[in-house]
């Protein structure tokens, strides 16, 4: 967990740095964008490792220091970056990122939330028909099994 934290906040300040030395030369946002998925990228790691708890040492005072520290340290990069952004490409820039990127997410989580339902629908309708069959076989073993019993016990 704190491998995965020290990883998170090694991404946000790398994302920074390659922020901070392309932004005066970007002509477009499209330049800086792989730095901009890594602060983000950085930033939800070092939540998640914020968040997680479990793990050994989960109640040591240097462990949740840390995790306090470096959650912070990454919003205030994170701060930081939306205001040399909007500086750059003009107010409300971050804020669209930001949005589109929720958005984007939002439409992923829908899409496999219908998928999985598509999948659970198409299981359900596998399923009936195998019992439809199950009842036909059944049904003409029956029926065939009454028809040798007749024609056994006819003169």
């Amino acid at each position: 967990m704190i491998a995965e934290t020290l990883a998170g906040i090694a991404l946000v300040k790398s994302a920074v740095d390659g922020i901070k030395s392309a932004i005066g030369t970007a002509n477009d946002i499209g330049e800086i964008a792989q730095h901009i998925d890594n602060l983000f990228e950085g930033e939800s790691q070092v939540q998640k490792s914020r968040n997680k708890k479990a793990g050994v040492d989960q109640f040591n005072v240097k462990s949740v220091a840390q995790e306090t520290i470096d959650a912070r340290l990454a919003q205030e990069k994170m701060y930081e970056m939306s205001q040399m952004i909007d500086l750059r490409f003009g107010h409300g820039t971050w804020a669209g990122i930001v949005s589109e990127r929720a958005r984007r997410i939002q439409e992923a989580k829908e899409a496999v939330k219908k998928a999985r339902i598509e999948k659970r629908r198409e299981q359900h309708e596998l399923f009936e028909t195998l019992k439809t069959v199950a009842i036909i076989v059944g049904v003409a073993l029956i029926a065939a099994g009454s028809l040798v019993a007749v024609v056994l016990t006819s003169p």
